[in-house]
């Protein structure tokens, strides 16, 4: 990643904002086709800060496909007019009393803020630490979870708000807007990676090749992988060999010990199933997916192959991922677009004009 110097000075506009006034967002107001421009701008009161809360004056903001799925309706909006955005890079405005949560033993590096410091706003937003779930180190499968841009605001918006025990710290001398994407499309797919069991030195199928893959396809390569990318996209296929994939096209040219499906589309399936070896594992990285055709024992699942799904993720899969790209630092495509530029940059991704990743840039 490109170095640069950052500021992490509070201006007084910040600590104006940090005891009220408004600020520009972005609202999923009616869900439904991106051509029906399901965002609309809308000014909106600084949220309030309670105990353990951060307000956090926004940098960047990636455009996941999940706030794309929320904008039409795949995703059902909790609450109407929901401000999306879950990959946002900030800097601290203001720190609520008490900043420390309870369930933040996971990651002690996350509790001792400052206005000034530099962090970084993710999916899981909370989680009541109490389930089973929490308890054993499962916290992405807490049924009371709740998720930055769709149970609270996101960042597409001048200022969002972060329980701090889920907030990650970040460096200062690196852009915002390469940083974004490692706060979602980086920990997803890092984490549908370990859950995709691929074996040392394996041969590892990426079935679409956007944000997440892109940033994926180089942690396996930097783990000695051979990577086999899936995807129409001309565009698409040029960057993944660029990046150091071994082929990029219609179909793997041998039998993938592992495969990762990116792309929300069920019909991949029984493609990504068929084309792996014996006992090789499929893991299907999406929050939403169209449905999946009818599969053959034989062919598809037999010999001991394995398809699981990759819910959310845990705070210890963001500190391990954010840990890696500090060693590996892996090269992130962005188109940058400005915040105002918000409903454009989803229209993009949506009809398939983006390559690598979309950032919204304040």
């Amino acid at each position: 990643m490109e170095r640069m110097t950052g500021s992490s000075a509070t201006t007084s506009t910040e600590a104006a904002a940090s005891s009220g006034g408004t600020m520009e967002a972005w609202a999923v107001h009616s869900p439904g086709p991106i051509a029906t421009k399901p965002l609309r701008r809308v000014r909106r009161p600084v949220p309030e800060l309670r105990a353990g809360d951060l307000l956090v004056r926004v940098e960047a903001c990636g455009v996941c496909r999940t706030d794309l799925h929320l904008a039409e309706g795949d995703l059902p909006p909790r609450v109407p007019g929901r401000v999306p955005g879950h990959e946002v890079v900030g800097t601290v405005v203001s720190v609520g009393a008490n900043p420390v949560n309870a369930n933040s033993a996971v990651a002690p590096q996350a509790m001792a803020f400052a206005a000034g410091d530099r962090v970084g706003i993710a999916w899981l937003g909370w989680t009541c630490g109490v389930c089973k779930y929490c308890r054993r180190g499962a916290e992405n499968l807490c049924p009371q979870s709740r998720y930055t841009g769709w149970d609270v605001d996101g960042g597409y918006a001048e200022y969002a708000v972060v329980d701090a025990g889920y907030a990650y710290r970040l460096p200062a001398d690196v852009p915002a807007a390469e940083l974004a994407p490692l706060l979602c499309a980086g920990i997803i797919g890092y984490r549908a990676l370990k859950l995709a069991q691929l074996p040392q030195h394996g041969a590892l199928g990426l079935y679409g090749f956007g944000a997440s893959a892109h940033i994926t396809a180089q942690l396996a390569l930097a783990s000695g992988a051979t990577v086999h990318v899936v995807t129409r996209s001309a565009e698409a296929r040029r960057l993944a060999l660029e990046l150091g994939a071994a082929s990029a096209g219609e179909a793997p040219p041998e039998p993938l010990d592992s495969a990762i499906i990116f792309a929300p589309a069920g019909g991949l399936v029984p493609i990504a199933l068929e084309a792996l070896d014996r006992g090789g594992t499929l893991a299907i990285a999406g929050i939403h997916l169209s449905p999946i055709p009818e599969l053959d024992y034989d062919r598809q699942l037999f010999q001991e192959r394995t398809v699981r799904s990759v819910t959310a993720n845990t705070r210890a899969d963001g500190h391990e991922l954010l840990a890696l790209a500090e060693q590996s630092r892996p090269r992130i495509a962005v188109t940058r677009y400005g915040m105002d530029d918000a409903d454009k940059a989803l229209a993009d991704l949506a009809g398939g004009r983006v390559t690598g990743v979309a950032v919204l840039v304040a």
